[in-house]
């Protein structure tokens, strides 16, 4: 074998070696660089956003991100967010984010990664409307005028009628310490959720609204549908529809603190048709009437007796479904626990939508209520009375009840069910609240899943799990 010489060796390795580097540093594209941040950041490093978002951007996990006043995803414009990230909402600008007739939301968070909106104060000095919430604003047919403008000075107008239109996506999202009042006027608020004329293209499905300081959900007409909603501890109503939403509801959880409640009386459910709710005389005069359908909801307050004083808040609780104004709201296959009235049909209108078979309660529980079952505003013609109201919702077929306090125990709750930091959702093997369901009328639509159980829950899967969170006061984001 022939020899090179030494020093001609040395030099050849060296030059190879030399090679081999140039050549990892050239074709090394996937090594960690630093990142600039996609915007001016705070004092905590969160990125600044601003004013009107009019090309479509991308907020990244790897970030964090601050709402600075009214935030607009303006028409044409889409927000992605990326799972997992956090987005914190600055109280002393009332920021919030809104999506514009036009522009869109995709906001798909996972089961482990959800995509979290929140108070920017530390932990443990959150509280109630730190910030303002989010906002959807589409093209969706409403009952009022399409000049109309959303409530709080937001500005613009909302509806139309594209029943398919589409805002985007939420899935998988939390919303904490939204609804801080916009203006000094009266329902200035934002809500946790706010959705004024959003369409059925628009899919909502895992969202979880914490410590509203206004409702958890507010419908303002339109057709969106929505599956796996929570509304935890918030302020007034967990979910109000009016304006002629027509929109459909399978499984959600309210889960209220009864120390806290609104001065304008706390419900369950709240749905309007508008103020007074008549003449209903065609479409944006009156037409379509409220007439969501829900299933498989579950509404719980207290297990001892319902509050009937105000508490450690501005007002008192009231019902578990305020219904009025005209609502064709339709209730299926739910249970309602623990507040001073049960169901409270209001006005002659409204017990006129009970007649026609426009509004329908079936397999609708009204427990641990001082009084389950309510007429009001029935004077005049069309008058009910309570014995009215009962006669109709223990009509045979209905499957409805009404349980006393004290055999609350008779439901198969979670002992922990009632629990505000680790609720026990699960129903017992022995639950009655396991079988009942009543999928015919409104419920039959292909929408709903045909399940056998009354409630949000049966007795083997907690659809709350992994994504939820229910001490986001103690949570370092």
């Amino acid at each position: 074998m022939k020899r090179f010489p030494k020093m001609l060796l040395l030099a050849m390795l060296a030059l190879a070696s030399t090679a081999s580097l140039s050549s990892c540093e050239d074709n090394n594209d996937n090594a960690p660089t630093a990142q600039e941040p996609s915007g001016p950041i705070d004092g905590s490093g969160r990125v600044i956003i601003t004013g009107d978002i009019t090309t479509s951007r991308t907020l990244r996990a790897n970030e964090k991100y601050l709402l600075q006043g009214f935030v607009y995803v303006r028409s044409g414009a889409t927000l992605t967010i990326e799972p997992g990230t956090k987005i914190f909402g600055d109280q002393a600008s009332k920021g919030a984010l809104i999506i514009d007739r036009g522009g869109k939301i995709m906001a798909e968070g996972t089961q482990t990664n959800p995509i979290v909106f929140t108070s920017a104060k530390a932990p443990g000095s959150r509280n109630y409307g730190d910030w303002g919430g989010i906002v959807l604003i589409g093209s969706a047919p409403i009952n009022q005028s399409l000049s109309t403008q959303p409530e709080g000075g937001i500005g613009g107008t909302f509806g139309g009628t594209n029943s398919a239109d589409n805002s985007g996506t939420l899935k998988y999202v939390r919303i904490e310490f939204a609804g801080i009042p916009l203006s000094s006027g009266a329902n200035s608020e934002i809500n946790g959720l706010t959705l004024y004329g959003v369409g059925s293209g628009t899919q909502i499905d895992y969202v979880q609204v914490s410590y509203s300081g206004d409702d958890s959900y507010e419908w303002f007409g339109g057709t969106v549908n929505a599956k796996h909603l929570v509304a935890y501890r918030g302020f007034d109503d967990d979910f109000d529809t009016d304006f002629g939403f027509t929109g459909k509801i399978q499984y959600g959880l309210s889960l209220r603190d009864p120390q806290y409640a609104d001065q304008s009386g706390s419900n369950g459910f709240e749905s309007d048709n508008f103020n007074p709710g008549t003449p209903a005389t065609g479409s944006n005069a009156g037409l379509p009437l409220t007439a969501p359908v829900f299933s498989n909801i579950t509404v719980l307050l207290t297990s001892s007796t319902p509050p009937a004083t105000q508490q450690s808040g501005s007002g008192v609780y009231q019902s578990a479904l305020h219904l009025r104004r005209n609502t064709a709201t339709s209730v299926y296959n739910s249970v309602f626990v623990g507040h001073p009235e049960g169901l409270r049909l209001d006005g002659t209108a409204t017990w006129a939508n009970v007649q026609d078979g426009g509004l329908n309660l079936a397999g609708v529980v009204l427990a641990n209520s001082s009084r389950p079952l309510r007429a009001a505003n029935n004077t005049g013609t069309g008058a009910f009375t309570d014995a009215d109201v009962e006669q109709w919702f223990s009509a045979a077929g209905k499957n409805n009840s009404v349980v006393a306090g004290a055999n609350l125990s008779t439901l198969g709750l979670s002992a922990t069910a009632f629990n505000l930091t680790a609720p026990g959702l699960l129903l017992a093997s022995t639950s009655p609240l396991l079988t009942g369901a009543v999928f015919t009328g409104k419920a039959a639509d292909s929408f709903f899943d045909k399940v056998t159980y009354r409630g949000a829950f049966n007795g083997t899967a907690n659809w709350t799990q992994g994504w939820t969170n229910f001490d986001p006061q103690n949570t370092a984001y």
